[in-house]
């Protein structure tokens, strides 16, 4: 069976998105992103080079990992190799490396695990598949640990319910903590601690971004849509990813926010201190770095006298804003207890459609054939709104309101089942670029087929990372890297505003 290659841009082959690749075993194996300098191994509270004992430190983090998680024991030992998870990664799929099997990836860090956790593996290794701990080993864990964007599609078929996810995150904290970590994650989750935001965008910055943003907006709409810093006694505080004050399409997004807000008449600001919603603590499975993180949005929240927190569209920020939030940062009983805390962006949105508050002209998105891609963390790690599967209809539901022209991709490729977008979980740098290009594959081939079935021209999501990737990868597929759209994009486009909003200054929104 031939893999599919990105065609050359302006054209496009269709085929299965879940094709099976041929098996090219260590096809991957010299793809790994840089290593991070001491400077930002440091900040984070790790060692800054190889330590001279790495093997013990090593097997030691393993043990503290294996007693404080049940979740990581039981994964490592309950795999049965029955071969359910083995197609299932895109990464996998795109390449056909054996060892992006999510199984085959788990094992990597299995093998070892049962040399030093198990009776089996400390007298009788090769019965049980047990290995030591090498400098091979490690490599292979610096490489396709780094493989695995942490998106959970495997364990959505995984009879036993193992996620490789928290695998691939141990894995990465038990290489930080001997001093071989990654340059891109590393160094990004230094700047929040430091200034706030991924960009290391200081507020002198960011306010006269937003300034300018609000010229923009007013210039286009003749209407004074304000984009708030730092307002004391604001009623919402706005966190979203860093990546909404600077590219597209995600300021597009951020002026849609603002809109919605304008139009519901909210007292609402953004935070110069905790400027970013992206927790990068996440994809290095550091749960002391993912709450210092989550500390400087309950400490900007309390300083401002705000009632409640929505977030912008970002996949993993929502995760781990909805899943641990309130266990990072402590209680949030000071907010307002009548919304829901967090409460996403798409959700604000959505409660003031239903409620008849936000009026849509359709027809300013007729140039756009649209379909949607479910983000994974998002998908898989959250919900939205009080009914199950909000987080797959609410951005849908949204969508279908603000445009006439509206298609799904093929149904095992979206909601549960979605594919990543081939550059989250901290791959999102070009050092691993042909990863993200062949992860990307089975989506690209999903769009291909809607986009032959439909005439679809546009794809939108509600994550940052994929709106990157996708403007990245789009074009090595034949579409367009403006293809790629965000939901309040449309919301923007279409939504009808009045110079004053609709209850403006009441707080009531």
């Amino acid at each position: 069976m031939e893999q599919l290659e990105p065609p050359q841009t302006g054209t496009r082959e269709l085929a299965d998105p879940l094709e099976i690749p041929d098996l090219a075993p260590g096809c991957m194996s010299a793809s790994k992103p840089y290593a991070a300098a001491a400077e930002f191994q440091e900040a984070l509270g790790y060692p800054g080079e190889l330590v001279e004992n790495w093997h013990d430190v090593a097997i030691a983090k393993m043990g503290e990992l294996r007693g404080k998680y049940r979740s990581f024991r039981v994964f490592l030992d309950s795999c049965v190799k029955c071969g359910a998870c083995t197609d299932k990664c895109h990464y996998f799929l795109g390449t056909g490396d054996p060892k992006n099997m999510p199984v085959a990836r788990q094992d990597l860090l299995r093998q070892v695990y049962r040399r030093h956790f198990t009776l089996a593996g400390k007298f009788v290794p090769w019965l049980v598949g047990a290995k030591d701990l090498t400098t091979e080993v490690i490599d292979d864990w610096y490489s396709y640990f780094h493989q695995c964007s942490q998106c959970r599609r495997c364990s959505v078929f995984c009879p036993i319910g193992i996620d490789t996810a928290e695998i691939s995150m141990a894995g990465r904290e038990i290489m930080d903590s001997i001093g071989k970590g990654q340059k891109y994650s590393n160094e990004i989750i230094g700047k929040v601690h430091k200034i706030g935001n991924n960009l290391g965008l200081p507020a002198k910055a960011l306010k006269a971004t937003l300034a300018d943003l609000e010229e923009e907006v007013l210039e286009d709409t003749g209407v004074p849509v304000r984009f708030p810093v730092d307002e004391a006694g604001a009623d919402i505080l706005l966190v979203t990813p860093s990546a909404d004050f600077f590219a597209e399409p995600h300021i597009a997004g951020l002026i849609g926010y603002a809109k919605v807000f304008h139009q519901a008449g909210a007292r609402w600001t953004i935070s110069s201190y905790a400027s970013e919603a992206a927790n990068f603590g996440l994809f290095i499975g550091s749960y002391e770095n993912m709450r210092e993180i989550a500390l400087r949005i309950r400490k900007a929240a309390i300083d401002l006298g705000v009632k409640r927190i929505v977030f912008g569209e970002c996949g993993h920020a929502w995760r781990v804003a909805y899943s641990f939030l309130n266990t990072l940062a402590g209680s949030f009983d000071f907010l307002d207890q009548n919304y829901p805390i967090p409460q996403h962006i798409c959700e604000y949105t959505n409660d003031l459609i239903e409620g008849g508050k936000l009026k849509f002209d359709k027809a300013k998105n007729d140039h756009i054939r649209l379909t949607f891609h479910d983000s994974c963390n998002v998908a898989r790690g959250s919900s939205m709104g009080k009914t199950p599967g909000g987080q797959f209809e609410i951005p849908r539901a949204i969508l279908r309101a603000s445009c006439s022209h509206f298609y799904d991709m093929a149904p095992d490729t979206i909601r549960e089942s979605t594919f990543c977008c081939g550059g989250g979980g901290g791959l999102l740098t070009d050092d691993l670029i042909e990863l993200r290009k062949k992860g990307a594959q089975p989506r690209m081939r999903a769009l291909q087929q809607v986009a032959e079935d439909h005439g679809v021209t546009h794809m939108a999501a509600i994550c940052a990372i994929c709106k990157a990737q996708f403007s990245k990868v789009l074009p090595m597929y034949g579409f367009d890297m403006e293809a790629i759209v965000s939901v309040h994009q449309m919301v923007s486009n279409a939504i009808i505003l009045d110079p004053i909003g609709d209850g403006a200054q009441t707080g009531e929104n």
